[in-house]
């Protein structure tokens, strides 16, 4: 069978999936808070570039195209330098997460994830302090430094530590942190949007999340399989059993992580060259389409630029601070059903039910835009419309909270073995910063030009991405990592690729 689910799999570490413990709670809670400094970022920058005193110190040209009256609604922010602003942690985070896997297998998870913690920690100072464009971007370069290590290193962290009946509900985490992130921003945008300094405070507020994290994984332990990988067998014992519970028997299961990671050493083999063998085609391939089909829903972009959006179509500044806030919280709140849910009905349910419900919610968006701006969107839309807007993106960001947003950390890093999970990961994030980039240098051209057409192109997206996941992507909920082999080998295409 290609897709049921396969929580009866027999597999060498079926007998030992784990408890959930106070240890795994709190622990897996620290890791997952990672989360909340890329949310934070995604949040405050759509914020801060809607400021006038930001755009009149950075970026004047903006300021001026929004007083020519004969500017469509479409077209205010289409700036090429404001965009790079934005986009620049993007590259910044491209880079880093390559480098991220050999820093993961060489430091620990928990180690990296310590680093990108500071990295980021000085771009926030950097940010706050800017007295010109370059600084800016320096800061922002290291903001994506920053993210791009902990993105890289966090979701394989709590899928390692997890229980394997529950990964999927502890890999939520990560995600719901980076909803918080996003609404944490966004009021602090609306508090701040008043005051001539307030971009200031917006940016370098960005060191709180920072510091709280970093502090947060110096308290825990790094995972048993990262220290099995760097030989530290007696510490690998001691924090499997702090995760399990001191009265379980923790032996087994070490034994089995000795053994996954004594194969991938007697390999030797480069893991970039490894995850390019045949047998690995199925989890390679999804390692790229995951993440892209994340960015393609449209989440990030409207997330960034979500006041500018929501001002283009008609809210005032305030208004549109307010609307971005509630398309945080509905976010937020999805992300709970996910966490509730996933390990229940599994990661296909809620990809497809996601799908389509992002789907015809962007096609909605797309019919209401046309048919109350007109084809130019040079029409003033009512404040009536605008609210329906505004519902229309709060149905889509829940589809997105309880499908893509969660599920798209969690795939990459629970498919892959030992031997190339941290390379699997690192050109999963990859993939996912080399898409932001592209999109959001150029959403606010792309939304200049193609006009509602925009919303058209992600529904389009979204609707191969439903049917991609429909065909290919195999239930992988209750399976323990080191059996995750099994899924591939009863796959209707891939098992042609994945040997015994």
């Amino acid at each position: 069978m290609a897709v049921g689910g396969f929580g009866g799999v027999d597999g060498p570490v079926s007998s030992f999936n784990g408890k959930i413990t106070a240890s795994v709670v709190i622990t897996c809670i620290v890791a997952a808070s990672s989360g909340l400094i890329f949310g934070y970022d995604i949040g405050i920058s759509g914020g801060v570039t809607t400021m006038q005193p930001f755009l009149q110190k950075f970026f004047p040209s903006v300021l001026r195209k929004a007083a020519e009256a004969k500017t469509n609604i479409y077209c205010v922010y289409d700036s090429q330098v404001l965009t790079s602003f934005t986009s620049s942690l993007y590259i910044a985070g491209l880079a880093a997460s390559l480098v991220a896997s050999r820093l993961t297998a060489a430091i620990g998870r928990r180690n990296t994830m310590v680093l990108g913690g500071l990295t980021f920690l000085a771009g926030a100072a950097i940010n706050g302090g800017a007295a010109n464009v370059a600084m800016l971007i320096f800061g922002r370069i290291l903001l994506g430094f920053g993210v791009g290590f902990t993105n890289q290193a966090t979701p394989v962290y709590l899928s390692e530590v997890a229980p394997p009946r529950w990964r999927g509900a502890f890999n939520t985490g990560f995600q719901f942190f980076i909803g918080i992130g996003v609404v944490a921003a966004n009021c602090i945008n609306y508090g701040t949007a008043k005051r001539s300094w307030g971009w200031r405070l917006s940016l370098g507020l960005a060191v709180v999340p920072a510091a709280i994290m970093t502090i947060g994984a110096l308290l825990i332990s790094d995972t048993p399989s990262s220290l099995i990988e760097r030989g530290k067998v007696e510490q690998a014992r001691h924090s499997l059993r702090k995760v399990r519970g001191k009265d379980c028997d923790v032996e087994a299961e070490l034994a089995e992580l000795k053994k996954a990671s004594d194969v991938a050493n007697e390999a030797k083999r480069e893991p970039f060259v490894t995850i390019f063998e045949r047998q690995y085609r199925p989890h390679l391939v999804m390692s790229i389409a995951i993440p892209f089909f994340q960015q393609l829903t449209g989440i990030n972009i409207i997330a960034f630029y979500a006041p500018v959006l929501f001002q283009s179509v008609g809210f005032g500044n305030d208004s549109a601070l307010i609307a971005a806030i509630i398309l945080g919280l509905v976010n937020l709140a999805s992300i709970l059903v996910s966490t509730g849910v996933v390990d229940r009905f599994g990661r296909r349910f809620l990809f497809l039910e996601g799908g389509i419900q992002m789907f015809v919610c962007q096609v909605g968006v797309a019919v209401l835009l046309a048919v109350t701006t007109g084809v130019s969107g040079t029409k003033e839309i009512s404040k009536g419309y605008a609210i329906l807007v505004l519902v229309l993106m709060c149905i889509y960001a829940a589809g997105f909270g309880w499908s893509w947003g969660p599920l798209s950390w969690l795939i990459p890093s629970e498919i892959f073995p030992i031997k190339i999970r941290s390379t699997g990961q690192s050109i999963s994030v990859a993939v996912n910063f080399a898409t932001t980039f592209v999109l959001s240098q150029t959403f606010l051209t792309m939304l200049c030009h193609f006009k509602y057409g925009t919303f058209l192109f992600y529904a389009a997206w979204i609707a191969s991405m439903t049917i991609f996941v429909a065909l290919f992507l195999p239930e992988t909920k209750g399976i323990p990592l080191d059996s995750m082999n099994s899924v591939w080998e009863k796959h209707w295409y891939w098992r042609r690729f994945v040997s015994g």
